[in-house]
Parts: structure tokens; C-alpha cells; sequence
């Protein structure tokens, strides 16, 4: 009788075990299931405008491979956010900021009372913080230059005109330092 109730209480300890395994495995899944990159999100959940997350194994991006996953840049919104940033400042009256695929253009009118070339940093050091750092970011204060890239963004030329503008405006930039 002894030996039957230490072996009974084995027995359950080990099933109750069993159980909360079980229970953890299935809690392990409903979590991953929660956290799935590819499962779309409720809509009304506030926190996917505050938050970015992604979780993948190295299988699913294995798997993945005939899918092509390209980083792709909102120009306008980057321009737009430069732009704002250095409006902030008191350093500077009027901005124009153009993005390209390669290049970053700032024209502005800085402040009367402001440093020429601390104007010039502050704009480039702006850009920089807010883009990939392999944009090549100019920057001037030749207010005739916040014309020129406004047409620039409102022309439809060719390749080759619009290669060629660009450099214009950028050898424009550099003498203009």
C-alpha cells in the first residue's frame, strides 16, 4: 500500500506535467500566431501608427526568395520632412528641397543675423539625419536656385535633360559656397 500511493502520486505529477507542456506549446503558438509579419493587423489598432515589427525565420526567407523585397523611398515625403525640419529652426526664412534617386538638393534664404556656413551645415546635417546615408546631400543659400529646383520637379524632360539640369543646379550650388 505504501509503494502504490508515492508510484499514484508519480503518476499524476507526471500528467499534470504533461499538461502544463501542452498548455505552454499551445500559449508559445497562439503568441506566434499574434506576432505573424503576414497576418494583417486589426484596423483600428493605434499602436501600427506608432510601431514598426517583423519577425521571420530563416526558412520563411528562404522560402521567400521569388519574392523580391525592394526598399522603396517616399521622395516627397523625405523632401517634405527635410524641409519642415529646417523651417523649425530660426535659422532659415524659406526652404526648397529636392530628392532624386541619388541626390539631395536644398535651396533656402537663411536668416539675416545667421552664419552663412553654419546655415549650409545645419541644412546638410538635417538632410542627413533623416535620409540613407548614400544620398549625396548639397546645400545653398542662392535663393534663384529654389526656382530652379521647383521646375526641375515640375518638368517632364528627357534622361539626358534631366541629368544635365541637375548637374547644372549642383555646379550652381558648389560655386555658390
Amino acid at each position: 500500500m505504501k509503494r502504490i500511493i508515492p508510484i499514484g502520486l508519480s503518476v499524476l505529477f507526471l500528467a499534470t506535467g504533461c499538461m502544463d507542456n501542452d498548455t505552454a506549446t499551445n500559449e508559445r503558438e497562439r503568441i506566434q500566431n499574434q506576432l505573424d509579419p503576414n497576418k494583417e493587423a486589426p484596423a483600428d489598432n493605434d499602436s501600427n501608427n506608432r510601431l514598426g515589427y517583423v519577425r521571420y525565420s530563416k526558412e520563411q526567407i528562404d522560402n521567400d526568395k521569388e519574392k523580391q523585397h525592394s526598399m522603396r523611398i517616399d521622395r516627397t515625403k523625405m523632401a517634405d520632412m527635410i524641409t519642415r525640419s529646417m523651417l523649425r529652426s530660426d535659422a532659415f526664412k524659406e526652404a526648397a528641397t529636392l530628392v532624386t534617386d541619388e541626390e539631395v538638393l536644398i535651396a533656402y534664404e537663411k536668416a539675416d543675423d545667421f552664419d552663412k556656413e553654419k546655415a549650409s551645415q545645419m541644412a546638410e546635417k538635417t538632410a542627413a539625419s533623416i535620409l540613407p546615408r548614400y544620398f549625396n546631400i548639397y546645400s545653398t543659400d542662392n535663393t534663384n536656385l529654389i526656382n530652379d529646383i521647383q521646375s526641375l520637379h515640375n518638368s517632364t524632360t528627357t534622361e539626358d535633360d534631366y541629368d544635365n539640369t541637375i548637374n547644372n543646379i549642383i555646379k550652381e550650388m558648389k560655386n555658390s559656397k
